[in-house]
């Protein structure tokens, strides 16, 4: 039996529908589309990403993509602290407009980590995009440049983010429930 529950729903996938669109927007709106490339940090992102890509389509734009897995977490609710790649990009960054997707900004640690490293190897600007910003935990200075939703100090799961490995696949975002 586990020790959690997945609670409410607090974001439901059509207002995150929505919300990918007037991020894409916004995206192309401040970035030149033609020198883009977009990093998703795996495993995280890789749902809020797939419907980014699938919205620059609708807008004509079509970004580079590339794939970053990074770990923070483990298998605990609580950032680690350190940061580490495992597995890294396999396309050149030199003059390049990159464009980090992250499924939440918590710590900023893993965002900062990112940014500092694209930029050592040559990337042209670094931006980022995440789905969720939860400022509660935030111990590093790093604010997103898009953001999808502000939410509360919550554990979520859903849309690509989980609780050790497990709800992904929910199609919205819901808090989850602890108990002894």
């Amino acid at each position: 039996m586990r020790a959690h529950d997945v609670k409410e729903i607090l974001i439901d996938k059509s207002e995150i529908a929505q919300r990918v669109d007037s991020l894409v927007d916004e995206i192309i709106s401040d970035l030149k589309p033609e020198r883009l490339l977009v990093v998703g940090i795996l495993k995280g992102s890789f749902m809020f990403l797939a419907d980014l890509m699938r919205s620059f389509h609708r807008h004509n734009v079509h970004p580079r993509i590339d794939f970053l897995t990074l770990s923070s977490y483990g298998s605990g609710t609580i950032s680690s602290g350190t940061v580490d790649i495992i597995h890294d990009l396999r396309d050149d960054l030199s003059g390049a407009e990159v464009l980090l997707v992250d499924d939440i900004l918590d710590t900023g640690r893993t965002l900062a980590f990112t940014k500092k490293i694209m930029l050592e190897r040559g990337a042209k600007s670094v931006h980022s995009c995440v789905l969720l910003d939860k400022k509660a935990h935030r111990s590093v200075e790093f604010e997103a440049d898009y953001a999808g939703f502000a939410i509360n100090d919550h554990f979520v799961v859903g849309y690509g983010l989980d609780y050790d490995n497990l709800y992904r696949e929910l199609p919205h975002i819901a808090k989850v429930g602890f108990h002894e």
